[in-house]
């Protein structure tokens, strides 16, 4: 099953709203005009963060139907790694050593 990656831009920009909420603050202090600007700034970034937030994969999905889909997912890990195991003991898979 494959999942669109979200866009590698994306997730390595920075979703911090402390420096907008810093810059709004200090525009206040100073009496500046620039409050609007910067408010504008920060409706934007928490626009934008709830857009990601609606694009995540599974968000669709109830609390139960993502605990059934983590419960089926760790059996399938389960025995992916007692197969993994049992092959191992067989030995079919001879490793030439290097000499």
């Amino acid at each position: 099953m494959a999942v669109a990656q979200p866009n590698l831009e994306k997730e390595s920009e920075d979703c911090s709203l402390l420096p907008l909420v810093h810059d709004i603050i200090k525009c206040m202090d100073k009496d500046s005009q620039d409050v609007h600007q910067e408010l504008a700034k920060l409706k934007a970034k928490i626009q934008e963060a709830r857009e990601q937030i609606s694009n995540m994969p599974g968000i669709d999905s109830s609390p139960a139907e993502q605990q059934q889909q983590l419960g089926t997912l760790r059996e399938q890990v389960r025995t992916k790694n007692q197969l993994l195991q049992k092959y191992k003991s067989l030995c079919m898979f001879d490793v030439p050593k290097a000499s």
